[in-house]
Order: C-alpha cells, then structure tokens, then sequence
C-alpha cells in the first residue's frame, strides 16, 4: 500500500521516536498498532512496564505546540485502543500476568524533540 506524504512523514518521526526510545532501555513491541478501538503509535517494554506511546509533530506552538495536541479526546482515544489491546499484549509478551501500564507521549517541537513519560493517566470509570 502506498503512504502519502503526510503519513511518510510521520512515519519519520515515530522511526525516531523509537530510537529514542531505544536509547532510554525500551524494547519496541508493536508499531502502529490497529485495533477497531483506535491506533497506537508504538507500544513499548520498559523493563516490567507496558507503556503505549502517542507520537506528535507540530512545525509552530502557535496552538500549544505537539504536547498540548494529546487533547482529552485523543487521551480518550488512546485509552480505550490500549484497553482493546492490553489482553493480547499481556498474553504476548507478560506470560498472561496483567503488567503495570503507562502512557508517554514523545512531541517533537520546533525546540527539539521531549519525552513525556507518564504523560496522563486513565481515569477510573465511577
């Protein structure tokens, strides 16, 4: 299938939001990962941790900048693909023991490119 230029360039920066991640002891686990919930950039291993990564690019901080794009309706978004994917992740590659989990967000700004480990959390349904 052919990727336009727009998806091409984001394929750059996840390729070097890996490597980033990478160099910080993550081991790589799925790349854009599907599932009918949504789209995870790149979901990762950081020793016993599951973290799922959104990607972000923004040329101006006119409106916020890349960090500030991750708004509650992608943070919902992210939440709910994570949730339809944590089964299958959690058999893979965790023996079928429920890991702790985290979301990060790596925002490659027109300063230069920040990982925010950590970056929201899920809220607990009431």
């Amino acid at each position: 299938m052919r990727r336009s230029a727009r998806q091409r360039v984001g394929d750059a920066h996840e390729q070097q939001a890996l490597v980033l991640l990478q160099a910080g002891g993550c081991v790589i686990l799925a790349r854009q990962l599907q599932c009918v919930a949504g789209e995870i950039d790149l979901v990762v291993r950081d020793a016993d941790t599951l973290v799922f990564v959104e990607v972000r690019a923004r040329a101006s901080s006119r409106f916020g900048g890349a960090a500030a794009s991750v708004g509650p309706g992608k943070q919902r978004r992210l939440i709910l693909a994570a949730r339809w994917c944590l089964a299958s992740l959690t058999h893979r590659y965790f023996g079928g023991i429920a890991p702790p989990c985290r979301f990060d967000v790596v925002a490659f700004e027109p300063s230069g490119v920040r990982w925010y480990r950590d970056a929201m959390r899920p809220v607990q349904d009431k």
